[in-house]
């Protein structure tokens, strides 16, 4: 890796001074510290990084810069569920995907060549040339998954999440009232939506359910398994 951003640097050097970009070392330092991190950045938390503190390079100009190194080919940038902008290395020849847990907000890179090669037969096969391609996918980390108790009520779940009803507290009233839904133990849920307040969204048997919050409190559900 650091033969990769010696090479980065001296490229940046290179185009930078032939396209006489102002404040190059200045620019020059932003580069430095975002090759150091393996994060996904925002704009404010590599200005941070680059001051420590010390407000002496500003967010705008961190901005400017991160985008004339994503116009030459040195960053991407990203958006994901939240719609925030993150930037991340744009490394030559290389290519990676992402796994971004909906509880904590890590992403975590990830290569599979297997994977690449399916993607590559799947736009053959379809008469479709493929010129570039990114792959997201949503859950919960494992030391997310570790730090919460594997029963919860359905209130707490993540859209997207799969579950299975394992039992329903309150009085009566409300295990009638779920039963006459056509909620039973054992049941397989899918968390369509769920904005932590409100109504939520659930589907069973591709069968959507729309409940209140005083309802999704009641009904206890540990992590299941979708069929493959």
């Amino acid at each position: 890796m650091q033969q990769i951003h010696k090479q980065e640097k001296e490229q940046f050097k290179k185009l930078f001074k032939e396209k006489k970009i102002d404040r190059f070392e200045d620019r020059f330092k932003v580069l430095g510290v975002f090759l150091q991190t393996e994060q996904h950045v925002t704009t404010e938390e590599l200005t941070e990084l680059l001051n420590g503190g010390d407000p002496k390079l500003s967010p705008a100009f961190v901005r400017e810069t991160l985008e004339l190194m994503c116009r030459y080919g040195f960053a991407k940038q990203r958006r994901f569920d939240n719609g925030q902008i993150r930037y991340e290395h744009l490394h030559l020849g290389q290519h990676h995907d992402h796994l971004i847990c909906t509880k904590c907000k890590r992403i975590i890179e990830f290569r599979n060549n297997k994977l690449e090669n399916l993607q590559v037969k799947i736009a053959a096969a379809h008469d479709f040339h493929m010129l570039q391609h990114k792959m997201e996918i949503y859950g919960i980390c494992s030391d997310c998954l570790q730090s919460r108790a594997r029963r919860i009520s359905l209130d707490l779940t993540k859209p997207g999440e799969h579950v299975v009803i394992k039992d329903f507290k309150g009085g009566a009233g409300a295990r009638v009232r779920l039963l006459t839904m056509g909620l039973r133990l054992g049941d397989q849920i899918d968390v369509i939506t769920n904005q932590q307040r409100g109504q939520m969204v659930i589907a069973v048997d591709n069968k959507r359910y729309v409940l209140g919050r005083g309802l999704t409190e009641k009904i206890i559900v540990e992590p299941g398994h979708r069929a493959l």
